[in-house]
């Protein structure tokens, strides 16, 4: 009998009855078939040799790099370099707390007699890191001078010297992986250099407020401790510079002349070579063209100096450790026209300078995965 048409069940019977192929539905049905396909070999069971296997060499990885990581740190704290580190730390350390509360003296002395200008009380936990006096630089300025020497001693030899002792090829020899070699020196010398900023830092803070009895409150603290970290970055880039000359270069005085020269170009020269190329592209020699081309001068210079990252330390430094401090770039007088004076609040002042931090650490991790790709693509011989 021939079903009656209706339903597409009984199409497809009459379909069937007339000695046609069935009509294959599409749509939700369709839809369904692949969904339960896909979490059918989602759901199926994993081998579990491949993940045992897969556990294994992430637990010798782990393994490897804290071995090495804690072998860096003890060879660190037992090396005579260190001492070397802890005398100028010391040296830097006390000079600089000297220099800040002879200064503030001076300071507030010359305003009570009327002989200088008036003496500004605030913020006064933060001058004993930014004050100079008796010709002694400030604690800032001399963490910026002299903290990449700091990176530069701890990574000069980190590769080289074990190249030139045999001892790399021994190393690279054991059941371990050839990354954690590199990363374990490097995350051994910033843990140094994390506990050594903090300790100066604390310290000056400390014998500021025994010797002066200047109470901080909240507000300068987190300055103090956010300059601090940008301070360990600083030096990390130079650890990460330093190490890729170790890298690259087949002995130890080559590596350390090297970074020693990166770092007298950008501590020094740079900011010479971006003032002539300022006065080269936008000259004011005349009177016209400085009422022309000052702006744009100074814009370039600032822009030509960002490429050094001691003038991006500095400028970040001085933004957060001098709430004062309103603006990065050069301000025009129209600008300055109907501003209110006072001073930028913690978040203010890390929007100008939060920049300053990604670039810091844009420069490390480049330099340090240069340093890394050299080293995985290098061949290792025995002596």
């Amino acid at each position: 009998k021939k079903p009656e048409a209706g339903t597409k069940r009984q199409a497809s019977d009459n379909r069937a009855w007339f000695g046609m192929k069935p009509k294959k539905e599409k749509g939700l049905d369709a839809v369904r078939e692949k969904v339960d396909s896909v979490v059918g070999k989602m759901e199926s069971p994993k081998d579990p040799e491949a993940e045992a296997a897969a556990e294994e060499r992430r637990q010798v990885r782990y393994h490897s790099l804290d071995a090495l990581y804690r072998k860096e740190l003890a060879d660190h704290i037992s090396s005579k370099r260190l001492v070397i580190i802890l005398v100028i730390v010391a040296a830097l350390s006390i000079a600089s707390v000297y220099g800040a509360l002879t200064g503030i003296k001076s300071a507030m002395d010359a305003a009570a007699s009327g002989k200088g200008d008036s003496f500004d009380t605030t913020f006064m936990f933060l001058k004993l890191y930014t004050t100079s006096g008796n010709s002694i630089p400030s604690y800032m300025s001399l963490i910026a001078l002299i903290g990449p020497f700091i990176g530069l001693i701890l990574g000069f030899d980190a590769i080289n010297s074990e190249k030139s002792n045999g001892t790399l090829n021994r190393l690279v020899s054991q059941p371990i992986y050839r990354d954690s070699i590199i990363v374990g020196k490097f995350l051994a010398s910033a843990t140094l250099i994390t506990v050594m900023v903090f300790a100066t830092g604390i310290a000056v803070g400390a014998a500021g407020f025994l010797f002066s009895g200047i109470k901080p409150d909240g507000e300068q603290i987190a300055r103090v401790l956010i300059y601090l970290i940008y301070t360990i970055v600083y030096i990390c880039f130079w650890l990460a510079m330093s190490m890729l000359f170790s890298v690259f270069t087949r002995h130890a005085a080559t590596s350390a002349l090297a970074s020693i020269a990166l770092w007298l170009f950008f501590a020094i020269f740079m900011s010479l070579l971006a003032g002539i190329i300022a006065d080269g592209v936008y000259p004011v020699s005349t009177e016209y063209q400085q009422a022309v081309n000052a702006l744009k001068n100074a814009n370039l210079n600032t822009g030509l100096n960002r490429i050094s990252p001691y003038y991006l330390y500095s400028e970040a430094a001085s933004i957060i450790m001098n709430p004062a401090a309103r603006a990065i770039n050069a301000v025009s007088y129209a600008q300055l026209v109907g501003a209110i004076s006072g001073y930028l609040s913690l978040g203010q002042s890390l929007l100008l300078v939060w920049p300053h931090l990604v670039g810091l650490l844009a420069l490390t991790f480049v330099s340090f995965e240069i340093s890394y790709v050299g080293f995985m693509r290098q061949e290792i011989r025995g002596n």
